[in-house]
């Protein structure tokens, strides 16, 4: 499986509350979006408005692209919208096997 991230601008979505982002997967356009709940909770957004959510977003991007990377490794999708539970257990998994 080949997944690439075209560096392309992220694009603030007001309709749902998402940043989406440009994701291709064998040759595929997937649609990938991160909530402002997730860009809130885990990469310090200070709010849900555009440039908080977009700055956030691009100060995060490549750990963000990595959880993306890793979901459509274990799902295949036309589209992933990723949510704070996603970063969330991802967090709590890398906790546990520092632990261990």
């Amino acid at each position: 499986m080949h997944i690439t991230f075209p560096s392309l601008p992220p694009e603030y979505r007001g309709w749902n509350l998402t940043v989406g982002f440009a994701t291709r997967v064998d040759g595929e356009d997937i649609d990938c979006a991160v909530s402002a709940e997730a860009l809130e909770d885990h990469f310090g957004a200070a709010s849900s408005s555009a440039a908080d959510l977009l700055d956030a977003f691009n100060q995060h991007r490549s750990q963000i692209e990595r959880m993306a990377r890793n979901l459509l490794r274990e799902v295949h999708t036309k589209e992933l919208l990723m949510r704070s539970g996603h970063f969330r257990f991802e967090s709590e998994r890398r906790l546990g096997d520092a632990k261990t």
